[in-house]
Formats: structure tokens, sequence, C-alpha cells
């Protein structure tokens, strides 16, 4: 029990923080994005903790984190085994078969997102999850989907925007000229260097 204690909080902080990072690079780099985030804070908080009622409604907030999930997923790979001979299409596969989904590379289809994939753009998710992936759900999975979704998926979501409403409500920000961008899978998808940014108070 304590040593699953310790993986769910080793993997929570690790993704909480990493959603973070990501999010605040992009909107470092995007600041009109980063002032309609703002703007929708201080609309629903003024200069109060955010409130959990509150984390609910932020739209804008939302597609952000959708997009930063989409453009630099927690994990890159998912591992499905096959424990018993199963069709799929018109492909029979044997049991004790492992296959390998690239998250990574669903997330980055410009057949599903459009030519513009590689780019930051939050709208794409204005209309849901469906509209965005021109209703295949499966194609965005960063945490993964039906019974196997990740348990923290709630938790860590619902976590970075309350730190980055905190954030937005006292500081602007911009990518430092000494930020080096330098995706890197170390356990999950992180940046090697860090974000560095310039905060300015407000």
């Amino acid at each position: 029990m304590v040593d699953e204690i310790r993986a769910l909080y080793g993997a929570g902080h690790l993704t909480t923080t990493n959603l973070l990072s990501w999010t605040v690079f992009l909107l470092a780099v995007d600041t009109d994005w980063q002032d309609k985030a703002r703007k929708e804070v201080v609309e629903h908080f003024g200069q109060e903790n955010p409130s959990s009622d509150g984390i609910a409604r932020l739209k804008s907030m939302n597609m952000i984190i959708n997009e930063s999930l989409r453009l630099y997923p927690p994990v890159l790979t998912v591992t499905i085994a096959v424990k018993k001979e199963v069709k799929l299409g018109s492909l029979t596969l044997p049991p004790n078969l492992s296959i390998f989904i690239s998250i990574l590379a669903l997330h980055h289809d410009p057949q599903i997102w459009g030519k513009d994939v590689h780019l930051f753009k939050p709208e794409r998710f204005s209309e849901r999850v469906a509209k965005a992936t021109n209703n295949n759900a499966a194609a965005f999975i960063p945490f993964g989907m039906g019974p196997r979704t990740c348990v923290g998926l709630n938790f860590t979501t619902n976590e970075s925007k309350i730190a980055l409403s905190m954030i937005l409500q006292r500081y602007k920000f911009s990518l430092s000229p000494n930020n080096v961008h330098h995706p890197a899978d170390i356990f999950i998808l992180t940046p090697k260097n860090g974000v560095k940014v310039i905060l300015q108070k407000l």
C-alpha cells in the first residue's frame, strides 16, 4: 500500500509540474493567450483564491490546458498486451502480442489536427474534444481513455488550473532569452533544462 501511494504521489507530482511547465512555456511565447487566460481568471476570481466552482467554468484555461497536453503529452506511448487471439478490423492479433501506440504521433497527426498541427492553437478545443478531433475522441489521449484512463486526470488538470490561475493573478511572464527548448523522455515528457521565464509582478 505504501509503495502504491508513493507511486501515485510521484507520478502525480511529475505530471502536474510538467504540465504546468509546458503550459507556462506556451503562454510565455503566446502572450495573447496569456492575456486571455488572465482576463478570464480575474473575471471569475478577482484577486481571491480560485474556487472549485470557478475552476470548472474557466473555458479559455481548459482550451489552453488541452492544447498543452496535445503538444506535450505526459506519456509518449501506451502499451497494450493481447491476452487471447482477437480480430481487429481485417487483422487477426495472436495472444502474447504487445501493441505500442504513440500518443505523440497521434497528437501530431496532420490528418486529424490539420496542417498547423505543430502550432499552439487552443481554439482547436473551443467546441470540446469531439469537434477538435473531427469526432474521433480516441485521437486525444494524454491520460489514456476508457476504463484505463489515468486516475490522476482530474487531479492533475484541476491542480494545474489552480496554480496557473494564481500565477496569472500576480504575474506577467515572457520567455527568457536563456531558455533552451529541450523536450526529453525522462519517465514522462519533461523540459530537460527546465523552462526559464522572466516574471513581471502585476
